[in-house]
C-alpha cells in the first residue's frame, strides 16, 4: 500500500533513535535489523549482548528520574537503580532523556506494563489530560481511517472522549498528513435511539468544538453514516462530514478493540499501532502477536510523532 512505503520513507528522512527494549525476541531483532539496514531509523537494542541497562553510562541518570517523577515508588538509590534496569522503563528513560527520539515495546510485554513505563518516566505532554490510543486502519482502497481508543481507556467520560479525539486529530496532522474529519460513533445517529451513551457521545462532540472549533466533526453517527455518503445523505442530512469521516472515536474500549479487530480480520485491513497518545515523547505500545514487519511500521510512526513538523 502507497501509505506503507510513503510512511517509511518519511521516517527515513528523520534520521531518528528508536529504542527497542524487547531485544530477546526474535521478531524484535529482525525488525532492528532492517531499521538499521533500510535506513529508517536507527534501533537501540536492548537485551544480551545488545545494550545492557546495568552497564549503561545513563542508568544513574534515569534512576534519579524515575525517582525524582514519583519518590513515593523508589525506596532508596539502590532501589531506584534497580528500577532504571528494568528494560521498559530504561527504554522509556532514555527517549525522556532526549537520548532516543522515541520508544517501541509490547512485543513481549502486556500494554499495562507498556503503559506503566511510559507514565512514570516520560508522562503526559502539557495540556493533554489523558493517555489514550489510536490504530491507522488501512483498508484495501487505499483509505486511512484513525479508530480511537482502542487500547487504554475503557469506560472515557464525555469530556475524556473529547480529549481522546483532539489527541488523535493532532496525531493524524503528523502522520498521515491530511484534514481530519471526526465522527464520533453510537447507535443513533442523530437522535434516531436515545440512552446514556448516547447522550455522553453528545456531550462528547459539544467539548470537542470548544476544544477544535476549525475541525470538521458530528456525532452521533452510526458507523455507516460516518463512511458511507449515500448513508448520511438519508440518515444525517446536512452533516459536516458527508459520510466522509477519517477519525472514528468510539464511545469505550469494547467498541473500539471489537471494531478495530472486525475491520481488520474479516476485511483484510492492516491494522497499525496501537500508537498511544498524549505523552510528552513517543512511546509506542506493540501487539504482542506483532510481526517484525508491524514492529517496523509502528516504529516509523512513533518517529513521525516525535517530529511536531511531520
Amino acid at each position: 500500500m502507497r501509505f506503507r512505503a510513503e510512511l517509511l520513507e518519511r521516517a527515513r528522512g528523520r534520521r531518528a533513535r528508536v529504542v527497542l527494549p524487547e531485544g530477546d525476541d526474535p521478531r524484535v531483532a529482525a525488525a532492528a535489523e532492517r531499521l538499521r539496514r533500510e535506513g529508517i531509523a536507527e534501533p537501540i537494542l536492548i537485551g544480551p549482548g545488545q545494550v545492557e541497562p546495568e552497564r549503561h553510562p545513563r542508568l544513574s541518570a534515569i534512576a534519579e528520574l524515575l525517582r525524582a517523577r514519583a519518590p513515593d515508588r523508589v525506596r532508596d538509590g539502590v532501589h531506584a537503580l534497580d528500577l532504571a534496569a528494568d528494560p521498559l522503563r530504561f527504554g522509556a528513560g532514555l527517549v525522556a532523556l532526549g537520548e532516543a527520539e522515541a520508544c517501541v515495546a509490547g512485543a513481549a510485554h502486556a500494554t499495562s506494563d507498556v503503559l506503566r513505563a511510559a507514565l512514570w518516566a516520560i508522562g503526559t505532554a502539557p495540556g493533554a489530560h489523558l493517555l489514550s490510543s489510536a490504530f491507522y486502519m488501512l483498508l484495501g482502497d487505499g483509505r486511512v481511517l484513525t479508530f480511537t481508543d482502542c487500547a487504554v481507556v475503557p469506560e472515557p467520560d464525555a469530556e475524556q472522549l473529547a480529549y481522546i479525539a483532539l489527541a488523535a486529530v493532532q496525531d493524524r496532522r503528523r502522520l498521515v498528513g491530511d484534514a481530519p474529519r471526526v465522527a464520533f460513533l453510537s447507535y443513533s445517529t442523530h437522535g434516531s435511539a436515545g440512552g446514556r451513551t448516547v447522550t455522553l457521545v453528545q456531550e462528547a462532540l459539544a467539548r470537542f468544538r470548544e476544544l477544535a472549533p476549525g475541525v470538521p466533526a458530528d456525532g452521533e453517527l452510526q458507523v455507516d453514516a460516518a463512511l458511507v455518503p449515500e448513508v448520511a445523505a438519508g440518515k444525517a442530512p446536512g452533516s459536516s462530514l458527508e459520510g466522509k469521516a477519517n477519525v472514528l472515536v468510539f464511545p469505550n474500549l469494547d467498541a473500539g478493540n471489537i471494531g478495530y479487530k472486525l475491520v481488520q480480520r474479516l476485511a483484510g485491513a492492516v491494522a497499525l499501532g496501537p500508537v498511544l497518545q498524549g505523552l510528552a515523547r513517543p512511546m509506542a505500545d506493540l501487539s504482542r502477536g506483532a510481526s517484525s514487519d508491524d514492529i517496523v511500521e509502528v516504529a516509523a510512526l512513533a518517529v513521525l510523532q516525535s517530529d511536531p513538523s511531520s
